[in-house]
């Protein structure tokens, strides 16, 4: 059994993780997280679920979804913090997710000063990336910058 010290309610929870209480039920809805209810129908959390509250918002930070991070949380345990072996596991799944996000970034950076086939046509490049606002056939949005390759620039006499 444990002790009520070993018990956070949700203002508690929210002001030690830094989540509004609202995002904390959210998770719960979800099932990133649980509690327990009182007598009086509080909720009470583990104190582990402060590494779990942390351990979603890295995966967020690292540009992870909610869904994501609970197919990794479902591989810890719930109610204690996991073991080394457990988070380096999880850990080495983040890997290939976030050298995938720096590419990504990398990308982005480097398209930003050039013709992205947003449809503005207000930079002299666009007129010879994007003429007439050619990207548009592939669908909304910056084509060039969601993984459109722009066709080569025209050839002008």
């Amino acid at each position: 059994m444990t002790s009520s010290s070993d018990r956070l309610t949700i203002g508690e929870l929210a002001a030690r993780s830094g989540l509004a209480t609202s995002a904390l039920r959210y998770y719960e809805e979800l099932g990133l997280i649980h509690s327990e209810r009182t007598v009086g129908r509080q909720r009470r959390y583990p104190r582990a679920t402060l590494r779990r509250v942390a351990f979603i918002r890295a995966a967020q930070h690292v540009g992870l979804t909610l869904d994501e991070a609970a197919a990794a949380l479902a591989r810890l345990p719930a109610d204690r913090a996991p073991t080394a072996t457990q988070w380096n596991a999880v850990a080495r799944t983040w890997t290939h997710r976030i050298d995938q996000r720096i590419a990504d970034l990398e990308r982005l950076k480097a398209k930003l000063t050039g013709c992205i086939g947003c449809g503005c046509l207000s930079l002299r490049k666009c007129a010879l990336y994007n003429p007439s606002d050619t990207a548009s056939t592939h669908g909304p949005g910056a084509r060039y910058l969601l993984g459109d390759t722009p066709p080569p620039p025209e050839n002008t006499p």
